[in-house]
């Protein structure tokens, strides 16, 4: 994703400064009524995290069936990061911290 790094015009600046200087109870939130119901809510729909390119070694059989799981073999180290990824996140209330 590309972010514009140029900075705000002053007086849209100014004002994002005076909101975030605002405590919460002086914000008018009525124009955006509050969100009740988030059973269709999508966790993690805007989050990318940064990959870092690495080299490992996996058993020929175990990288075999992540390639010929998708179509055409396209998308296996996708679907072998969501797998790690599942591991990790069940894992982290075992009171390991992530170095």
């Amino acid at each position: 994703m590309k972010t514009d790094n140029r900075p705000l015009p002053p007086d849209l600046q100014a004002q994002l400064d005076a909101l975030e200087r605002m405590p919460d109870s002086e914000i008018d939130f009525s124009d955006a009524p509050e969100r009740l119901d988030w059973s269709g809510a999508k966790r993690g729909l805007f989050y990318r995290p940064i990959k870092k390119q690495v080299t490992v070694r996996f058993d020929a059989d175990v990288l075999d069936w992540f390639r010929h799981k998708g179509e055409d073999g396209k998308g296996y180290q996708t679907r072998m990061n969501a797998v790690l990824r599942e591991y990790m996140l069940t894992h982290l209330s075992e009171g390991r911290e992530h170095r």
